[in-house]
């Protein structure tokens, strides 16, 4: 998976186009659109750039706008919000085709001592004791539906161990949550600011499926539209985005054509390093074909 991590190192390396303004390309590997932890990864990488290295970033939220296009670069703005004492804001905006696709505001903060909590780790068996990914590949995709098998044959910059794969081979309908050990498929430079992005990245992964657990259905339906919408993380306490870190997922609601998920990020000592929350687009396709009919009779 070498090859797999230095593209995504590559992904990340921005071109620096002006002040405040950066270039990030897409990987070609025949997607229809960006792939959302990508846009949040460069997004994050352009941010940092501008922030003195002493400060960490510790927040950021953001909202898809459009669709990105895997063809052409994407253009990355960054607005110097400010720069506190001790804390550092950025807004970025990514842009192609002369149109914002992506926003994102960024907190960093310099490191501070202060009190200390949190919520345990789940009981899950370890990485360790999980198939890995050749192993699955081996034993059950033979039997996986079409679409699975062709997700799980793909090399990819982040490793992932489900601790059930139920959920890829039954439309049974189940609790939505679940637990899935991440993380990058080979070693990282040691920049903290590098492993920051790179769990940015992978923190778009498997989160918005979480919510369809409950509909016995997948990001794989072909009857579904499901997208990214917005999207939040909250970065705790250090961690090294190539060492195992549990992602444990839930959705507390669904509704409206939306799907709301979140999502805490443990190392193996169970210390919580990040969280995320993200609302996804959950969209019937048979439902928006009704809905364009509609609007087309009140146009006539």
């Amino acid at each position: 998976m070498r090859a797999a991590v230095d593209a995504l190192l590559s992904i990340l390396d921005l071109e620096v186009l002006e002040h405040n303004l950066f270039r990030g390309m897409s990987p070609q590997v025949g997607w229809q659109r960006v792939f959302g932890g990508q846009v949040i990864g460069q997004a994050l990488v352009a941010a940092s750039r501008t922030v003195p290295e002493d400060r960490a970033v510790h927040s950021l939220h953001a909202y898809f706008l459009r669709p990105g296009d895997p063809s052409v670069p994407i253009v990355y703005e960054v607005d110097r919000i400010r720069d506190g004492g001790s804390f550092t804001t950025r807004r970025v905006v990514a842009i192609q085709h002369g149109q914002a696709i992506y926003s994102m505001s960024a907190s960093f903060q310099t490191r501070e001592d202060g009190l200390d909590h949190q919520i345990d780790m789940p009981e899950v068996p370890g990485p360790d004791d999980l198939p890995s990914e050749a192993e699955l590949k081996e034993k059950f995709l033979a039997h996986a539906p079409e679409p699975v098998r062709r997700y799980w044959e793909r090399d990819r910059p982040i490793e992932l161990r489900p601790v059930d794969l139920t959920h890829y081979f039954s439309r049974k309908k189940l609790t939505p949550a679940q637990n899935v050990w991440v993380r990058a498929s080979a070693s990282l430079p040691d920049d903290p600011r590098l492993h920051a992005c790179v769990l940015a990245y992978a923190s778009d992964m498997t989160l918005l499926d979480t919510a369809l657990f409950a509909h016995g259905t997948s990001v794989f339906d072909p009857n579904l539209q499901v997208a990214s919408l917005d999207h939040a993380m909250w970065f705790h306490r250090p961690f090294r985005a190539d060492e195992w870190l549990l992602y444990s997922e839930d959705s507390p609601a669904a509704s409206g054509g939306r799907g709301f998920t979140r999502g805490s990020l443990y190392d193996r000592d169970g210390r919580l390093v990040a969280s995320v929350v993200q609302e996804g687009l959950i969209r019937l396709r048979d439902a928006r074909k009704t809905d364009n009919r509609k609007t087309d009779d009140r146009k006539t």
